[in-house]
Parts: C-alpha cells; sequence; structure tokens
C-alpha cells in the first residue's frame, strides 16, 4: 500500500484557543517557574538514568531533590513542533500549520505563556525558545511565545560551534528587571547539544577517549569516527548541564530556589540518524526532572507514561490558573505522596510526525502515527514509499549531517555495507511493532510475528480510536493538508524540483545542516 489512509471518520479538526480565567490568588501563592530545555538531546545520556561517560550533575541534583521522570515522551520529535506541543498543550496533529517544521505558527493557536502575562506573570527567554518558524503579528503586535528575550549578554565558548550567548548572565538580567513580588516564568532555551559540533572536541576537551563509551547502538558502526562523534555531542550536554548549576546557584544565592518550579528537559532526540526526527526510543523519550522544594518531596521517581503536552496544564494550574480542559493532564498528581489507582491516560501515549525539513517531491511530508505502551511500541507509517529521511537528491534533509551520518553513507556507496543505511535511510514498512522491554533500540520488528498479531491489532484500535478521540486531520480523509501548509523558509517551497532541475547547483549552501557529501543520485 503506497499512501495508507486511516480509517474515514467525519469530525471536526478545529484549533480551539486555551481558554482562561482571570486569578484572583495572592501573589505570594505563586510560585516562579523555570523551564530548562536542551536542544536534541536523549534522555539515555544523564546520569540519572545511568549514564556513565557523560557527566550531568546539575540534572541530576534536580531529579534527587525532586521528581524524575522515566517514561517521558514528545509526541513528535523535531525542535518547532516539540516546543509547540509544550506551549500550547496539544497534541502536534492538533496544532495545524504548527505540526510541520519550519512553520507559520497559526495566530488561533493561544500558548500558556501569553495566558500568564494575562493573569499577572512577567515572562521572558534566553537562548532558543520557539522555532524554527516565523510568528506573524497579532492584531498588529507582535507574538512573543516564550515571553521578552534577554541574549545581549555573551561569552567565549568553549569550542567554535557552542552558542556564544551568556544564558546565566542573561537571566540575572531578567531577575534584576523583575518586580519585587511578581512572578515570572523564564524559558532557557539551550542550543546545546544542537550540531554543529567542532570535530574531535570531546576527547580533547574532557579528556576522555573512545574507549569511554561503553557501548555503540546497533544501528550505527563502530569506529572511531562515529565515537569522537558522540564524544562531542555528549560534551555539549555537560556544556548544558553546567548552564543548569549557574542558574540553580543564581536562585538560590537570591534565596528564591525553593519557590521555584524548576522543570528539566529536552525537545528531542540526539540529532544522529535513525533518532531526532524519527520515532524510536531514541527520538521521542526524553528527560524530564522536577523540582520545587517548597512542595515536592525529593528523591521520588515516577515510571508512568507521561507527554510533552501535561507542561501545559501542570504550569497554569501551579500559577493558579483556571483553564479549558488539555489533550495532556498536569503533572502536579506526581508532586504529593498521595498513591492511588494509575489511571488509564498514563499507560499509553501517542507519538507521530507530518513534515519536518523540506526536500521531498511536492513539499510532501514523512508521516507516522504511533502509541506507546509500558511496554511496546507500534508504529504506523502512512506513506511508506517515501523515504524516511527525505530524497538523497536532496540530502536526505531530515537526517541532520554528521561523521555519523558521512559514515552510513560512505559504507553505502562503496558497496561495503548496506545494513545501516537500510535501518536510517532505507524504506520501511506499513508497521512496525517493538518490545520495549526486550529491544530499546528498536531493532526486531514484530508487527509480522504470529506470536504478536493479537498485540498489534489492540495496539492499532487504541491508535485509531484516541486519534479519532482528538481529531486528527488522517482520521478524515483530509491528512495531505499538512503537505499543503507553506515552509516559512520560501527556498524550502519546491526544494526538490529546483534541485533536480539544477535551478539550485550547490543546495549544501542552502541546507546548512546537510553535508555536500550527503547529496546523491537513489541509484548510487
Amino acid at each position: 500500500m503506497n499512501n495508507r489512509v486511516l480509517p474515514f471518520i467525519t469530525l471536526s479538526a478545529s484549533i480551539l484557543p486555551l481558554q482562561a480565567v482571570p486569578n484572583n490568588k495572592p501573589e505570594a501563592e505563586r510560585p516562579n517557574i523555570l523551564f530548562i530545555i536542551a536542544d536534541d538531546a536523549s534522555y539515555q545520556h544523564f546520569g540519572a538514568y545511568g549514564c556513565n561517560w557523560i557527566q550531568t550533575p546539575a540534572f541530576d541534583k534536580v531529579a534527587q531533590d525532586g521528581i524524575l521522570f522515566t517514561r517521558c515522551y514528545t509526541s513528535n520529535a523535531k525542535s518547532a513542533p516539540s516546543r509547540s506541543c509544550i506551549l500550547t498543550g496539544k497534541y502536534f496533529f492538533q496544532m495545524g500549520a504548527a505540526t510541520n517544521h519550519l512553520p507559520y505558527f497559526p495566530n488561533e493557536l493561544e500558548v500558556f505563556t501569553e495566558i500568564l502575562e494575562k493573569n499577572g506573570y512577567r515572562t521572558g527567554y534566553t537562548g532558543k525558545g520557539w522555532g524554527p518558524g516565523i510568528v506573524e503579528k497579532k492584531e498588529g503586535k507582535e507574538r512573543l511565545l516564550t515571553g521578552k528575550p534577554y541574549n545581549q549578554r555573551t561569552t567565549q565558548p568553549p569550542t567554535k560551534d557552542i552558542s556564544r550567548v551568556d544564558y546565566a548572565e542573561n537571566f540575572s538580567d531578567f531577575l534584576d528587571e523583575a518586580p519585587n513580588g511578581q512572578p515570572w516564568f523564564f524559558w532557557f532555551g539551550c542550543f546545546e547539544p544542537h550540531r554543529n559540533y567542532e570535530y574531535g572536541s570531546g576527547a580533547r576537551l574532557s579528556q576522555k577517549s573512545t574507549d569511554t563509551i561503553p557501548g555503540i547502538p546497533s544501528f550505527w558502526p563502530d569506529n572511531d569516527i562515529v565515537r569522537n562523534d558522540l564524544l562531542d555531542y555528549g560534551f555539549e550536554i555537560e556544556y548544558f548541564d553546567t548552564q543548569i548549576g549557574k542558574f540553580l546557584t543564581t536562585l538560590k544565592e537570591r534565596g528564591i530556589l525553593d519557590n521555584t518550579l524548576v522543570i528539566v528537559t529536552s525537545d528531542n532526540g540526539m540529532p544522529f540518524p535513525r533518532c531526532k526526527g524519527n520515532n524510536y526510543e531514541y527520538s521521542n523519550h526524553m528527560p524530564l526532572a522536577i523540582m520545587w522544594k517548597d512542595k515536592i518531596k525529593p528523591g521520588k521517581k515516577v515510571r508512568d507514561i507521561v507527554n510533552f503536552m501535561d507542561f501545559a496544564p501542570t504550569i497554569l494550574e501551579v500559577a493558579n490558573i483556571n483553564n479549558k480542559p488539555f489533550p495532556g493532564h498536569s503533572l502536579t498528581e506526581y508532586f504529593t505522596d498521595e498513591k492511588g489507582n494509575r489511571p488509564e491516560y498514563r499507560k499509553h501515549t501517542l507519538i507521530g510526525r507530518e513534515r519536518h525539513d523540506y526536500g521531498r517531491p511536492g513539499n510532501q511530508g514523512y508521516p507516522i502515527r504511533g502509541i506507546v505502551t509500558d511496554r511496546f511500541l507500534y508504529i504506523c507509517n502512512l506513506k511508506p514509499h517515501l523515504l524516511p529521511a527525505g530524497n538523497p537528491e536532496t540530502g536526505y534533509t531530515d537526517c541532520d549531517g554528521s561523521p555519523t551520518k558521512t559514515q552510513i553513507l560512505n559504507l553505502k556507496r562503496a558497496n561495503i555495507d548496506r545494513h545501516y543505511y537500510n535501518l536510517s535511510f532505507g524504506l520501511r514498512p506499513e508497521d512496525e511493532l517493538y518490545d520495549l522491554s526486550l529491544d530499546a533500540e528498536c531493532m526486531i520488528n514484530l508487527s509480522k510475528n504470529p506470536e504478536y498479531q493479537a498485540i498489534k491489532k489492540e495496539l492499532q484500535e487504541m491508535l485509531w480510536h484516541e486519534l479519532q478521540e482528538n481529531n486528527d486531520p488522517r482520521m478524515t480523509g483530509d491528512g495531505d493538508i499538512f503537505d499543503r501548509y507553506p515552509c516559512s523558509e520560501s527556498v524550502g517551497i519546491n526544494f526538490w524540483e529546483k534541485v533536480t532541475r539544477d535551478e539550485i547547483t550547490a543546495p549544501w549552501k542552502i541546507t546548512g545542516w546537510i553535508s555536500p557529501t550527503d547529496y546523491s543520485n537513489y541509484n548510487e
């Protein structure tokens, strides 16, 4: 089947704005909120989850003094749609154009930061806020989705590819301007460990050898080039963690740490083949630690499944703001020691994607819908005739350029090994089913295994029901609307056609995240 369409059910797919009732509670009862988000870091690479070759003492401290969530998922593993899910409290397919990467953010979508401001909170951010994409003015006014920017302060980073933004000093500027007694929300969007990396910086600056890494995921070749790529990635996670420590120190020195809700996570998985932008454990399973010294007893570990849609209702609830119900659910149920039966909505969650980076014929994305349970991951690839990482003529744009990507492509081109290429860049079947308890790397597809057919059917029915209940356009037969939304980078419109007609002769100069050697002919 080349163009799979979900069962046709007539539903309304309208985008409903968040609605809030003005707050009347005393300011003293309302906490400050610090939201910290890494750019492209998988949960497997934080010490609190058992990683011993990357040191993350600040993240581990937040987890130790608060709650460590072991099964947190973003519903879409790409920067703009993942961040949109956080800000709107919606599933990725409920956000119109914001479902895509590089979109025009819809004016009809309200975000929780705007609600906070309407209810007395001061908001600001440093580093990377929402994006990439374009947020147009609304009623003639500029929309600041993550608050007022604070990026003036700069520093000398340890490598040329780490951001020069001095995150902690910019946070101090925000606090200096905040009126005494006014509660605030601050978004620290670290640019790290997003690519590019200075190759070899991880080994050189952390004085680690490639042997430090205990094992390489089986979907990549195991050699020194890949291991050095991982060390560079790990070094940038450690840089991110250092910044977390500075923020916590600032809060403590100012005497406001105890009444600050601190949330630490990442937007999507690591920028490596078969990770970021896909729908596997290395893609959507995110780190999450939450600390609030005034309210949360330390040392708690939550194994229930939670989702990025849960952040908006959580933040508005602690701010004492009544709001319209969300698809997600507030995480405050874990802030106390009260124990009850685990609700159904904590036993599974939905994941998927639509169009990420441009580069396929007809501006097509790669639509996926999936469901994660305690034990299983079921994935439905809706258009399995398309290549999951994009077309070779445009450099497989849905996979960031990297030494690891180059290694895999070169092995295939030299007819040495196609196995790794097939895993990351080759065609995929309609259905994928993985037993996460035995196969966290998602390497053994059980969808055709006779012993798992009953499980697959059950997961499919759960998935279709949830999509129907939440008004997914793929359920109405109009799912291709996601491919018709314009790309916010005009050069990305009909990019594949422009490249294949030689209207663009050096496409790597436009797609700066793709290496020149990534471009090739499919039959190469």
